[in-house]
């Protein structure tokens, strides 16, 4: 079953740490061995891993993407957020973690960001939580 979850992003570009909603998701579905993904069903939005100890390291991401992929361009698309769709193709639209002990299996400084490129916009984020099948337990 796919649960999906609505953010209300407000700024153009921003990534914020949807850790604790997935971890929500995952605690009520009961599945204790197993994986988690995250999937953005936007083409100007993303999601990835990464630090969350340093509230300086998704500033720079940000800002690096920018600086890789300028707002303003000589961009074809007709909508004016050609930057955007660029930025979530090089991100990416899914993330998949492990499930051990009913928990997610993030390394220490590890955080999941949902990447808002368009904004400010209502979004959505679909999580899909499935058990392992081995029936042993990892």
């Amino acid at each position: 079953m796919i649960r999906r979850l609505t953010l209300q992003t407000r700024q153009r570009d921003a990534m914020e740490n949807i850790t604790p909603l997935v971890e929500q998701v995952v605690r009520q579905s009961g599945v204790r061995q197993g994986l988690c993904t995250v999937y953005i069903p936007h083409t100007t939005a993303a999601v990835t891993l990464n630090e969350n100890a340093d509230p300086a390291v998704p500033r720079d991401i940000l800002a690096h993407l920018d600086r890789l992929v300028p707002w303003v361009g000589p961009y074809a698309h007709a909508e004016g957020n050609a930057a955007a769709h660029i930025k979530a193709s090089l991100v990416g639209h899914s993330v998949t973690v492990l499930i051990a002990d009913g928990r997610l299996q993030l390394g220490t400084w590890q955080a999941i960001f949902f990447c808002e490129f368009d904004g400010p916009r209502q979004r959505e984020v679909w999580v899909q939580v499935l058990p392992a099948t081995s029936g042993r337990e990892a």
